[in-house]
């Protein structure tokens, strides 16, 4: 057990004794409860915001009424490459950890179906989109000599610590969108999510007699999730004159089933081994407002606000389910999400810019932890485990009548500060750290924060084709 240590005081600090890693909450609030980003290479250009535009299969993305003001019928696929890096910074180090990949970003497609009658309903149009997304996410902390250890085989000092996900997450949407005499339109659309992650935490020692490096997984970690999940949307837009455009969408929260296989050490009857459990969870409601000014067809300026208006919700099984609603209930905000974007067109020439502010979802919390010197006291952070994001995007494209060729970048940057190393064996639960190397356990009642940058780069190219 590290030299100096306290016990953590308050209800969030509370949580988090008995929380069996960070991960949970991050993942909670980041995968389950938020948002893919990932579009068209227009869409993405725009950060997003097509909520009162429409026209195209994204717009099962954000509206489903932007289904109906589509008047042809278009197809696309698109490829994406992601960049993500993290500098985490602690006691004058960082260490930096890069993730590159490539994937199917997006596909989708819309059919129109022009209605030849003399009602005021004009079209109604059928869509499918596929979204997907790279959940990798590798963040590496140093380690700090001040941090000394008494482990079975003598003392030790914290060499590092590693946070590691590596996953995708994917969104399958099908809609029907409707004109009514080119002024009002409706849509509905369903949602299908499917997630895999594969998730770690795991610190490390070095003993202080012969240099040795010794690695301990948190208890119940690393562990594996296969998820499924599905939500319904509706949307409205109207056209207020010819420049002017507002919409208004709402969806369900997203019903996940979550299934998990586990490794677990020390366990009284089986020892070390892995296992399974299985959880529901309730995503929050989301509801978008949008506005869309569209000079002519050159120009076009969307905007477009997001507000989640319940919090997230896990289906009571254990302790641990209900610690995890009381944590939301009393720290959880109302995420919150602005979206502006605009396009402008020379001719077949397109250029187009976005940019996107996410809000934090999580209230300051206090915990108690260790400062470089290894001093221990409490400390307020406004920014730890998840803070807000900045989205910035530009992209070009060209029109060839029937194809249609988009590229785009977007920089999706956020800072926060990262709580790890804290594990303690109680009466009803267990957080500790276990190496199997040494068959040792490792205890521990502050955390160990380090401060992580992280910036993430997108690349898209989008290849379509009109009928």
């Amino acid at each position: 057990m590290l030299k100096k240590s306290l016990v953590l005081m308050g209800i969030s600090a509370a949580f988090f004794a008995q929380a069996q890693d960070i991960s949970v909450i991050r993942n909670t609030a980041e995968v389950y409860s938020g948002n893919p980003i990932v579009g068209s290479a227009k869409f993405n250009a725009m950060a997003g915001a097509n909520g009162a535009l429409g026209g195209d299969a994204n717009s099962l993305l954000t509206n489903p009424a932007g289904l109906g003001v589509a008047i042809s019928g278009e197809v696309s696929g698109t490829l994406s490459i992601t960049g993500n890096k993290n500098s985490s910074s602690r006691a004058g180090a960082t260490i930096t950890n890069t993730q590159t990949g490539g994937d199917l970003g997006n596909a989708g497609g819309i059919i129109a179906f022009p209605l030849m009658t003399e009602s005021a309903w004009k079209f109604i149009n059928i869509g499918v989109n596929f979204s997907n997304q790279s959940l990798d996410n590798v963040v590496e902390s140093p380690g700090n000599a001040n941090l000394i250890a008494g482990l079975p085989d003598g003392q030790a000092s914290l060499a590092g610590h590693g946070y590691s996900r590596y996953g995708n997450l994917s969104k399958m949407s099908f809609g029907v969108g409707a004109n009514y005499n080119h002024s009002v339109y409706i849509g509905a659309g369903l949602n299908f999510f499917n997630s895999s992650i594969n998730q770690g935490d795991r610190l490390a020692f070095q003993m202080l007699n012969n240099n040795y490096i010794d690695f301990f997984d948190k208890q119940d970690s690393p562990y594996y999730e296969r998820s499924s999940g599905f939500s319904a949307s509706l949307g409205v837009i109207g056209k207020l004159s010819p420049n002017f455009r507002v919409g208004a969408s709402i969806e369900t929260p997203t019903f996940w089933n979550i299934d998990r296989d586990y490794s677990f050490y020390n366990d009284p009857d089986y020892g070390n081994g892995t296992g399974i459990e299985s959880r529901k969870f309730n995503s929050p409601l989301k509801a978008t407002v949008s506005a869309a000014f569209v000079a002519n067809k050159n120009f076009s300026l969307n905007v477009d606000y997001t507000l989640g208006l319940t919090k997230p919700d896990y289906k009571v099984n254990t302790t641990l389910e209900r610690e995890l609603n009381d944590f939301f209930k009393e720290n959880y905000k109302n995420q919150s999400e602005v979206r502006v974007g605009a396009e402008y067109r020379v001719q077949q020439f397109r250029v187009r810019g976005g940019y996107s502010y996410l809000s934090n979802p999580l209230d300051a919390l206090t915990i108690t932890r260790f400062d470089d010197g290894a001093s221990v006291g409490n400390q307020s952070y406004n920014n730890l485990i998840l803070s807000d994001r900045n989205l910035v995007s530009f992209g070009v494209g060209y029109d060839f009548k029937s194809f249609f060729i988009d590229a785009s970048y977007q920089n999706v940057s956020s800072k926060y500060s990262n709580p790890y190393m804290r594990g303690m064996i109680g009466d009803y639960f267990d957080s500790a750290y276990y190496s199997t190397q040494s068959n040792s356990i490792f205890e521990n009642d502050a955390y160990a924060v380090s401060n992580v940058k992280n910036s993430i780069n997108n690349f898209f190219i989008t290849v379509g084709w009109k009928f």
